[in-house]
C-alpha cells in the first residue's frame, strides 16, 4: 500500500489540538488493514518527520435508526455506520506537523 492509501485523513478535535501542543501527538483515520509499522513509515514519508510511537484503535460503527415521512406514510429504517481505524502518533522531540497550513 502507498502512503496515500494508508492515511485517509487527519482528525481535528479539541482534545487532539491540546495533545498536539502539549505532547506532540497527532490523530489520523487510517486504512483498517494497516499495521503500526506501515502507519509509521507512511507518516514519516509523507510529512518528513520522525515518529516515536504509534497507538491504534479500532472504532466500531454504531447501529442507527431513522424515521422518514414520505407522502403521508412513516417509514422506519435501520442502518449502520462504517467501522474505522484511528491512529495516534507521537513525534520525536523537535518535530511537528502543520496540518492546517496557516502561517501567522
Amino acid at each position: 500500500m502507498s502512503t496515500r492509501e494508508i492515511i485517509i485523513k487527519p482528525l481535528f478535535t479539541e482534545k487532539m489540538s491540546r495533545l498536539e501542543d502539549l505532547e506532540r501527538k497527532y490523530a489520523f483515520q487510517v486504512e483498517g488493514s494497516a499495521n503500526k509499522i506501515e502507519i509509521k513509515s507512511a507518516i514519516e514519508k509523507r510529512f518528513d518527520v520522525e515518529v516515536e510511537k504509534v497507538a491504534t484503535m479500532n472504532r466500531i460503527g454504531k447501529t442507527k435508526q431513522m424515521t422518514v415521512k414520505s407522502g403521508g406514510r412513516t417509514i422506519r429504517t435501520n442502518g449502520r455506520r462504517s467501522n474505522w481505524k484511528k491512529a495516534v502518533i507521537t513525534l520525536k522531540e523537535g518535530f511537528n506537523i502543520d496540518l492546517v497550513g496557516g502561517e501567522s
